[in-house]
């Protein structure tokens, strides 16, 4: 493997500047780790030759003293992102074959600030999945083993492919949504940085829908550096998107001044839950002791509401989910099955087209829909969210960020959970409460599991002050000086 593969967004960006290397030159090397790699299945579509096209214009914009904030840099796209000309899938089979003729604002912001589109990364089906695993075009593999395994484990989802790849070496950096710790728990689980951001900060538009309220598309990148580089990129008010804020995008950069004297950051007792595993603790304790020994002071704070952020999730997420898909009826575009009638039509293609979970999650939001259920499920779950986000506002009063874990557990085996969707819905017990609020949030690889595999932490901040929350980052980053790399990616370790 080409030592380009292991350069940072900041590195490479320094690199192109002096002259050391191209953005063709860098490309180049991360085709040639996407092709080494197609074992982890990260990519759907790859596109090595839009890949050099972007490269060479990168080349050109640079020698011109015109280059861009990402200028160069080869990224995975989530497929997700609907991208002009390119396939776009959703990971679904209802829309294999799918060419959007319109980009989305945030591939869209990426490509103008200079980035390098070298594929489309698998996923979840339509973002729901914990584990990868229910992608139409098949799981994607973490490319971190256990030791003295070599059993399959899960990357985590719903953006495992842009975990995987990030991890892999094969992708500089990937774009990933996430709507209750689709980015933050595949970082964890793949030893990568993800950051979702405030929900509003970055426009849903052109983004095929899950949840429409809780959907969010931020950076998965490999230093918390470059997570503030690609998040100012990405960033910014979308009039297309009526639920895009407008305020104004920060150089995050800044924000990365190590000095966090006088912080106070929160530790939420409920998530100190019965049955995590005991170095699941020990890392968070060691978080704390990292972040007192820079001058933080650790608060212990309440968010009493916790316990019901899970069941009120997945009550908004598959009711809004099956609004959502009522779209993808056969008629307009994707896949088409014939049938006798019109009405079979429809079933035929919506029974073939969607995968077991996006079936399971759109008859739960049907039924909580449904008028004799809808107070006394949907109304009910949006009322508990109001109070969850009121326990993250009274908390804010008296801390700065929170610190917790990202996930329950370290990576699984691919399989281990497919039967059982409870224990698969609690991979996110730690990410959805925050995503219920619609704050930013952040996962920082910390260490190895006993078996040999990454665990992260995660920071929570106040809407819109993803600012502080990289800050603190930065410092348990360096702090962790985690430097572990996986089996099974380009030239191997």
């Amino acid at each position: 493997m080409s030592n380009l593969n292991n350069l940072t967004i900041s590195d490479a960006l320094d690199g192109m500047e002096k002259g050391d290397f191209s953005a063709r030159e860098l490309t180049e090397a991360h085709i040639s780790a996407m092709e080494k790699t197609r074992e982890l299945n990260a990519y759907i579509v790859e596109t090595p030759e839009i890949a050099l096209e972007m490269a060479d214009a990168s080349d050109k914009k640079r020698a011109a003293g015109d280059a861009g904030l990402m200028e160069g840099i080869p990224i995975a796209m989530k497929d997700l992102f609907c991208t002009e000309g390119t396939q776009t899938t959703a990971a679904s089979r209802i829309l294999d074959g799918f060419v959007p003729t319109y980009e989305s604002t945030v591939s869209g912001n990426l490509w103008n600030a200079g980035a390098v589109m070298l594929g489309k990364s698998n996923l979840d089906q339509f973002a729901m999945g914990s584990a990868n695993i229910t992608s139409y075009y098949g799981n994607v593999i973490n490319p971190w083993q256990r030791k003295d395994s070599d059993a399959q484990l899960t990357p985590g989802g719903s953006s495992g492919g842009s975990a995987a790849s990030v991890a892999a070496r094969s992708a500089m950096a990937a774009t990933g949504t996430d709507t209750g710790g689709s980015i933050r728990q595949p970082a964890a689980f793949s030893g990568i940085v993800g950051l979702k951001p405030t929900y509003g900060r970055c426009s849903r538009w052109g983004v095929i829908a899950f949840a429409s309220s809780l959907d969010q598309a931020g950076p998965m990148t490999r230093s918390v550096r470059d997570a503030a580089i690609m998040l100012e990129a990405m960033a910014g008010y979308d009039a297309k998107d009526s639920t895009s804020v407008n305020v104004a995008v920060p150089c995050y950069q800044k924000a990365l001044t190590g000095d966090i004297r006088g912080l106070k950051v929160g530790i939420p007792k409920e998530y100190r839950m019965d049955g995590t595993p005991k170095e699941i603790d020990e890392a968070w304790e060691q978080g704390i002791e990292w972040l007192k020994s820079a001058g933080a002071e650790p608060v212990e704070i309440s968010l009493p509401h916790t316990k019901y952020a899970l069941p009120a999730y997945y009550i908004i997420a598959p009711a809004e989910c099956s609004s959502n898909l009522a779209r993808y009826d056969g008629v307009r575009y994707g896949l088409r099955v014939d049938g006798e009638s019109l009405d079979d039509m429809y079933e035929r293609t919506r029974g073939e087209g969607f995968g077991d979970e996006v079936k399971r999650r759109i008859l739960i939001g049907t039924y909580v829909l449904s008028a004799g259920y809808y107070d006394a499920y949907y109304n009910k779950a949006r009322r508990v969210r109001t109070l969850i986000a009121n326990d993250f506002k009274k908390a804010y009063e008296s801390v700065d960020v929170i610190l917790t874990p990202t996930a329950p557990s370290p990576a699984f085996g691919i399989g281990e959970k497919m039967d059982d969707p409870i224990a698969m819905y609690l991979n996110d017990v730690f990410t959805v409460p925050a995503s219920l609020a619609g704050l930013p949030g952040i996962s920082i690889p910390t260490g190895l599991s006993s078996e040999g595999t990454p665990l992260g932490l995660q920071l929570l901040g106040k809407a819109f002050d993803e600012e502080t929350v990289l800050k603190v980052a930065g410092v348990v980053e360096e702090a962790a000086g985690f430097s572990a790399l996986p089996q099974l990616m380009a030239g191997g370790k």
